[in-house]
């Protein structure tokens, strides 16, 4: 999937129904420290921020890092969704993206800084919290 010429990402038809139910077509985008943007449905974006709020006087560096680049954004009648530019550049967006559902969240990557993070994380050990898993 791409970014158009004015930075608007075509929300996947796998996402829409999903987003329109759950918010309204509301979003929050805002930065994630590996590098991509978090984006939330409003009210997983509400419960996010409550989290943060509750933190203690310590964690002011990481709630200003969360908070202060959050951006509100709408799912246009297009199914488009409009990054702003300083998102963007923060997590290097140029045209090729990826969009990964993750829950309560998605996440939205620059394609090659991906495919860099992947092979990354897959060539360190495997946590203890996963290996457990039956795959």
């Amino acid at each position: 999937m791409s970014l158009d010429g004015k930075g608007r990402l075509a929300v996947p038809m796998r996402h829409r129904d999903a987003l329109a139910a759950l918010s309204s077509n509301q979003l929050t985008l805002t930065q994630h420290p590996v590098g991509c943007l978090l984006v939330f449905p409003r009210p997983a974006w509400e419960g996010f921020r409550a989290q943060l709020l509750g933190l203690p006087m310590e964690a002011d560096g990481w709630r200003r890092f969360f908070l202060g680049s959050a951006v509100d954004v709408e799912v246009d009648s297009a199914a488009r969704v409009l990054v702003p530019p300083e998102l963007r550049a923060a997590a290097g967006l140029d045209k090729d993206v990826l969009l990964l559902g993750m829950g309560h969240r998605l996440e939205l990557w620059d394609a090659a800084r991906y495919a860099a993070h992947q092979v990354q994380v897959t060539a360190g050990p495997m946590p203890d919290a996963i290996k457990s898993f039956v795959f």
